[in-house]
């Protein structure tokens, strides 16, 4: 049986126990095109118990990623199918091309518990192991959303403040993934949540980029919060208003003055909230005729990117435009009308 094929059975599961059991070591040390071995399949689907004569030796060799069958142990919470002892804590150390240790493919999976045997207790420097793009184990707790099974002594605020190569901390991470339900309430303070990554981007951006405002605390969702710059003028509510995220925020907190903040291009959150059309989520009362004919340095209105973008049926009925007649329609079709500013 050639190496695509006997991959193939292991991940199927159609290869007989015996016939696995059978597989001597220069067999399983055989590689693919990609480099991955009859181990490396075995670990990622659950089957080393298939496999007799397991040694180091194989559960580290590297496919061409850097991965290596404990990579693919770990992440998927198979670890307890190896006899115990069998590996030190040095074999976890052991780094793909990208830098992600066992450890950082266990902490994604949920299941660091499963190595403490083997790595002994999760100190602080196997916590801030780092991968080549600086994320610790919390970070890729954070990205993959196991947080929760992360012990205690993760998750601190010292901890949570660690930033990776683009000067994310584990709270950045949270808020882009939608994880920041995860973290307890008392850690996501006022100070945690205004760090701000090499961009300028604060948790707040984060959040409301990726759509998830409605995980963070409503105090901290304050209008001078809600109007901090990143470094190229993005506010939070900027992107709060083009992801739809205007009705996570507190109600006292949308006025009018938030609304017509401006960024570098002069326009305001009404402008984002009417071209992607979100006016809907801004209380009736504060779309008034003055406020949609605001202009951006361009001499652009909400009201025209509304209509521009089809969203007429969010605007006040007073202010939507009326069907054009016979005539303007003509004018329309020979280019001679000029289109909404």
């Amino acid at each position: 049986m050639d190496i695509d094929a006997l991959l193939a059975t292991l991940r199927d599961g159609t290869l007989p126990r015996e016939s696995a059991l059978a597989l001597t070591a220069e067999e399983l040390s055989v590689r693919n095109r990609s480099g991955n071995t009859a181990v490396h399949a075995a670990a990622r689907y659950g089957r080393l118990r298939d496999l007799s004569g397991l040694n180091p030796a194989l559960l580290c060799i590297k496919n061409d990623s850097g991965y290596t069958p404990l990579h693919h142990l770990t992440q998927g919470g198979h670890f307890y199918q190896l006899p115990e002892g069998l590996l030190s804590r040095s074999h976890f150390l052991i780094r793909s091309n990208s830098g992600y240790t066992p450890l950082h493919t266990a902490a994604a999976g949920g299941y660091l518990d499963q190595l403490t045997s083997a790595v002994g207790s999760l100190d602080r420097e196997l916590l801030l192991l780092r991968t080549d793009l600086g994320n610790t184990l919390v970070h890729e707790a954070a990205e993959n959303g196991t947080l929760d099974r992360l012990p205690a002594s993760a998750l601190t605020s010292q901890l949570l403040a660690e930033r990776n190569v683009s000067g994310e901390t584990v709270l950045h991470v949270a808020a882009l993934n939608g994880h920041i339900h995860q973290i307890p309430k008392p850690l996501l303070t006022r100070a945690a949540l205004l760090l701000t990554t090499h961009a300028g981007d604060t948790v707040l951006h984060a959040a409301a980029i990726a759509s998830h405002l409605g995980q963070l605390p409503a105090e901290v969702l304050t209008p001078e919060n809600l109007i901090l710059q990143s470094k190229a003028g993005y506010t939070v509510i900027h992107a709060a208003a083009e992801t739809g995220q205007l009705n996570q925020l507190p109600p006292a907190s949308l006025t009018v003055d938030l609304l017509l903040t401006r960024n570098d291009h002069g326009d305001t959150p009404l402008h984002a909230a009417a071209h992607e059309g979100h006016l809907n989520q801004i209380p009736p009362g504060l779309l008034t005729a003055e406020v949609l004919a605001t202009r951006n340095y361009e001499g652009v209105t909400p009201l025209a990117n509304a209509i521009r973008r089809e969203h007429l049926d969010q605007l006040p009925l007073s202010l939507r435009p009326k069907p054009p007649g016979v005539i303007a329609r003509t004018l329309g079709k020979l280019g001679f009308t000029r289109s909404p500013r």
